[in-house]
């Protein structure tokens, strides 16, 4: 068997790091495929699953190989306070299109327009999955698997289709742009197939984004509130969008 370090090595250019027992957890629900998992204390992190995930703890207790915290430390650019971390095989992206385009959609996708901040990406990520939505596609530079995009999406990138894309790319459905210009989205009805985009916090929506957009939507604010975050801002939309379904 081949040693896990060697493993490690061997999967670290092309693999997602998972950054953390609960990105590994979340990565194992939703079927990724992990092969090699490391931590600082096999019998604590296996405790913590028994006390928090039990459906992941038995192959947790196949997966894991205990390494001294030094050598843990030398495989992630930042250790986690839990003292775990796996690579894993990064969902193909002709599989993650084919689900971005598929039609009807159930639930919307979310477009982050030219996002900036590898955090609040991630925390996209991890609402959209909540949420149940069809995917998360970010315009630009930013990297949406990232490991601290990753890390900040607690490993539910896996529950999700997340891909990067041009806004001449993006799916097929009426695309919604919030803005604080556009129409109380109180009176809106959002659909299943709609594609929900969002600025950034800085610079708000792209030319060629709003350009695109079927119609502009405005969340509620209190006048001279300049923003929302930008994960409170998808959060306050997909729950709107859900009311329709409750």
């Amino acid at each position: 068997m081949t040693d896990p370090l060697n493993r490690w090595r061997e999967r670290a250019g092309d693999a997602v790091l998972l950054d953390g027992f609960h990105a590994l957890k979340h990565a194992l629900r939703f079927g990724a495929e992990v092969p090699v998992a490391v931590t600082t204390d096999r019998e604590a992190t296996l405790a913590l699953a028994g006390e928090l995930a039990g459906d992941v703890r038995d192959p947790l207790d196949a997966l894991l190989t205990e390494v001294p915290q030094a050598v843990y430390a030398s495989l992630v650019p930042r250790p986690h306070p839990t003292g775990v971390a796996a690579l894993a095989v990064r969902p193909s992206r002709e599989a993650n299109l084919k689900a971005l385009s598929h039609l009807p959609r159930t639930a919307p996708v979310v477009v982050l327009d030219e996002p900036r901040n590898l955090g609040n990406a991630g925390a996209v990520i991890r609402l959209a999955a909540g949420f149940g939505a069809t995917g998360v596609v970010t315009t630009g530079t930013l990297d949406p698997w990232h490991p601290t995009v990753v890390r900040g999406g607690a490993g539910l990138h896996f529950a999700t289709a997340v891909e990067r894309l041009g806004v001449d790319e993006l799916p097929a459905g009426p695309l919604f742009a919030l803005d604080p210009e556009g129409d109380d989205i109180r009176r809106v009805e959002l659909p299943d197939d709609a594609v929900l985009a969002f600025g950034s916090e800085r610079s708000g929506l792209s030319a060629p984004l709003r350009a695109r957009a079927d119609r502009l939507l405005a969340l509620p604010m209190r006048p001279q509130v300049s923003s929302y975050n930008l994960a409170t801002s998808v959060a306050m939309t997909l729950y709107h969008w859900s009311l329709r379904t409750a």
